[in-house]
């Protein structure tokens, strides 16, 4: 488990709690965790430091410990990142590539050593510096390279060999002739070659990359070679995992043999012998780290010799003879220049700060998230301020702090408004909580985000209909609420003439997803309507416990508040929304439209056959995705959690399963895979 120092953890979860409850909260984290995962592995489009990706998923499996009652399979923390590209060839990795147990703070890194120290013998270390690119294992047979991979998710990667060979620091002979070597390495862009490559992007009206990491990986992963070569991508190599036919004592050994064989390995390593010795060279490597002609994410350090890791071992998910250490994200002073809002679909008002442009974390930033009226004054924000901003736990960067005595004479005290800006109705703070929201029906800043909502993956799935198309819609008439949705298709001729989503193919591609919609279960449009304090789980409960949408809206309090997740909260939420008379309208518009309405899961809820039996499901499975095994126990009456306990009746394994599967074998709990649930199901 990923761990930090404890008053920053206290910090960072009281910066983002501020008017909100746990549970949101956790909701909160688990959105911003998918939203960078994709970013990251499918993407390689990173938005955030790895420091900060570690902060948020820290702070969220802390909070998930303290309250094990919000804990779902569909969380982060029960998943496996990282999916292989369907586009490129498979590759199982001789050695699994597994990731380092991460330190945050000088005490971790010297419980780090006294710890190895008391295992072994009068143990040396290698500290190095751990390069921000994406990592990929180097084959050799018999000298010549034959195989390059990527990480993928570690038990397999994908193959990148040909673009692997346009990148010239990596030798494709070397002299030693061994039947087989294998390394791994930091493919990476240089700062300077980042730099030429964006302006090439600006002056071609091309694809915008933030980061060197992020053009380095998707650079790495194009299909066409020839693009790689034009973009002079680099390597260190700061591992040797296999070397058939001769054998080293110590990590700084190997080293010292790559680069005689011609790799470039990681610069200025250092071995030390004592933790003064090592936090200081980390120190020294994270004072230099910003004028660096490359990008690093951190410092590794190593034990030395190799006898000395395999006394050492792994645990099944990091290995027990090294950590990386993560540097704070970086801080700059800016100047706010003025505060506004900005309207969700709830009618939340969240200012944001308009800042004077300065360069965080190798991006340019001109806004940060205030949060809310709470925060600002906790903070002692003005508009005028300069305040030192860090891009940390969010997907846009923060403020950290005001620095008062810079204050100038015409600073401006800043209030959220008591009238929306959108629509000019009165604004009400939340009952019992710091939030102010939007008190109109009809407000069109709510609404546009509400049908974003309803078309997102997370509701109704539609493709295709993101924010750029709801808005256009909307701004032409076309839409004012959902149930318009499933009248565009009366509209086609006209879409396609106007070109308000593109040409014929892409309206007829955005009607079909539409029309597609109207087959999804109950759950995903009680999402879609975007409930308050309702999610996918709490839609989930509903339509398992309820025939079809008229039963849910006659329910009364009674029969919610025994439903399972459901507290006095969930359940007035509820009951308020289905009061509305134009909640009625709506679903109304929505069945004479042919959308479903009926629970698919209620359909089958007789079928019982796992009432009583708690499933805990693990890894990657051949066929289902998590959320639909999920879904199929829940229809038969089981339940799902997140940990292997006595209790637990099966555990679902997939690839991938780690420490829950060892769990399991150690409490002697049945173990079945896809193919044994699905004959359990027939």
């Amino acid at each position: 488990m990923i761990k930090y120092n404890k008053q920053c953890n206290n910090n960072l979860i009281s910066v983002g709690r501020v008017g909100m409850n746990v549970r949101e909260r956790i909701e909160e984290l688990r959105k911003l965790i998918e939203y960078h995962d994709k970013r990251y592995y499918d993407e390689e489009q990173p938005e955030i430091t790895d420091y900060e990706y570690d902060r948020i998923a820290n702070e969220l499996e802390e909070l998930e410990t303290k309250h094990p009652e919000y804990v779902n399979a569909d969380s982060p923390t029960q998943k496996v990142g990282g999916s292989v590209k369907r586009e490129l060839r498979k590759v199982v990795h001789d050695v699994p590539v597994i990731s380092l147990q991460d330190a945050f703070t000088k005490e971790e890194i010297y419980n780090f050593v006294n710890k190895v120290s008391s295992q072994v013998s009068n143990p040396k270390f290698v500290v190095e510096m751990k390069i921000d690119g994406l990592t990929v294992m180097l084959r050799y047979h018999n000298g010549k390279l034959t195989e390059g991979i990527t990480r993928g998710n570690g038990e397999v990667g994908e193959s990148v060999y040909e673009n692997l060979l346009e990148i010239n620091s990596i030798p494709k002979e070397i002299p030693t002739k061994i039947p087989y070597l294998e390394v791994r390495g930091e493919v990476y862009m240089s700062n300077e070659t980042f730099e030429k490559v964006i302006q090439k992007q600006i002056d071609t009206n091309g694809k915008k990359y933030k980061t060197p990491r992020n053009l380095a990986a998707g650079t790495l992963r194009q299909l066409d070679s020839r693009v790689v070569r034009d973009r002079n991508l680099d390597i260190f190599v700061f591992n040797l995992e296999i070397s058939e036919g001769i054998d080293f004592i110590s990590h700084s050994e190997t080293l010292k043999w790559l680069e005689k064989q011609g790799f470039i390995t990681i610069p200025d390593y250092k071995v030390c012998t004592t933790a003064d010795e090592i936090w200081k060279y980390v120190s020294d490597i994270g004072e230099k780290r910003s004028r660096l002609s490359f990008g690093i994410d951190g410092a590794v350090i190593k034990v030395d010799n190799l006898n000395d890791r395999k006394i050492l071992g792994t645990t099944s998910k990091v290995p027990r003879w090294a950590v990386a250490f993560k540097y704070p994200p970086e801080q700059k002073e800016t100047v706010i220049k003025d505060i506004k809002v900005q309207v969700g679909r709830t009618g939340r008002l969240t200012p944001l700060a308009l800042l004077e442009p300065v360069t965080l974390a190798g991006t340019e930033v001109s806004k940060a998230t205030l949060h809310n009226q709470d925060f600002i004054d906790s903070k002692d924000i003005q508009i005028g301020d300069t305040v030192v901003i860090q891009k940390a736990g969010d997907i846009i960067p923060e403020v950290v702090r005001s620095i008062p005595e810079k204050r100038p004479s015409n600073a401006v005290k800043y209030t959220i408004p008591q009238e929306c800006p959108i629509c000019n109705s009165p604004t009400v703070r939340d009952e019992n909580g710091a939030d102010i929201r939007c008190g109109g029906n009809e407000c069109l800043a709510q609404l546009m985000r509400g049908i974003i909502y309803f078309a997102s993956k997370d509701a109704m799935d539609i493709e295709g209909f993101g924010p750029s198309s709801v808005e256009a819609l909307m701004s032409e008439g076309y839409i004012k609420n959902i149930a318009d949705i499933y009248h565009l298709k009366e509209y086609r001729d006209e879409l396609i003439e106007k070109g308000i989503v593109g040409r014929e193919k892409s309206v007829d591609n955005l009607l079909n997803a539409i029309d597609k919609s109207k087959e999804n279960d109950l759950d995903q449009l009680i999402t879609g309507f975007g409930i308050k304090n309702v999610g996918k789980q709490t839609a989930r409960a509903l339509t398992s416990s309820f025939a079809n949408v008229d039963e849910i809206s006659n329910a009364t309090y009674d029969q919610l508040i025994m439903l399972p997740d459901f507290g006095e909260t969930v359940a007035n939420s509820v009951l308020n929304f289905f009061s509305l008379s134009s909640t009625h309208d709506l679903i109304e518009k929505l069945k004479k439209a042919g959308v479903n309405t009926q629970s698919k899961v209620s359909e089958v809820s007789k079928d019982d056959r796992f009432t009583g039996k708690t499933f805990v499901i693990t890894g990657t499975l051949p066929n289902l995705k998590r959320d639909e095994a999920t879904r199929l126990i829940q229809m038969h009456g089981g339940k799902v959690s997140s940990s292997v306990s006595k209790k637990t009746s099966f555990v679902l394994a997939g690839e991938e399963a780690g420490s829950k599967l060892t769990k399991a074998e150690e409490l002697g709990v049945k173990i079945i895979d896809e193919q044994e649930f699905t004959d359990m199901l027939n």
